[in-house]
């Protein structure tokens, strides 16, 4: 049996918070490769995030066009989803719509609330964009999927 994820496992995999490892060309450099809080949303197969648009890694998502992101399982059996795709819009990002959400899916309620207020000023001092992101190109591996 292959180790590729089925659409509706990828989905699966994708609706429980990994950490993304996002990368973006820069130029002669070699590509920004950082890890970022995301949001997959089966229904219109985007990935959003957001982030400040004043950072370093803002300004090249203003200018990339296409990203990369591989989601990953930090315990055996270390499954992953990889996507390339373009970015399909950015635009301002609202800290208590959109940072929060993402914030209570990786933190809990709770947990989310406070980060967002202990980071409120630092988020609006960056100019927060909200950017999505179409896959189209998907790359998986379930390895536990062969111990079947």
């Amino acid at each position: 049996m292959p180790a590729t994820m089925t659409q509706e496992e990828r989905e699966a995999f994708l609706s429980t918070p990994h950490i993304a490892v996002l990368s973006i060309p820069d130029g002669a450099r070699g590509p920004l490769t950082i890890p970022i809080w995301y949001q997959y949303e089966p229904e219109d197969n985007v990935i959003w995030m957001t982030t400040g648009g004043l950072s370093r890694k803002g300004k090249l998502l203003a200018r990339a066009g296409r990203v990369s992101l591989c989601m990953h399982a930090d315990d055996p059996p270390y499954r992953y989803v990889s996507v390339e795709g373009p970015i399909v819009s950015i635009g301002p990002a609202d800290t208590d719509r959109d940072t929060r959400r993402l914030a209570h899916r990786y933190l809990g309620v709770e947990g989310g609330d406070r980060y967002v207020a202990s980071m409120r000023a630092h988020m609006e001092s960056v100019e927060p964009i909200l950017v999505r992101v179409r896959p189209e190109r998907w790359l998986t591996f379930d390895p536990s999927k062969n111990a079947r």
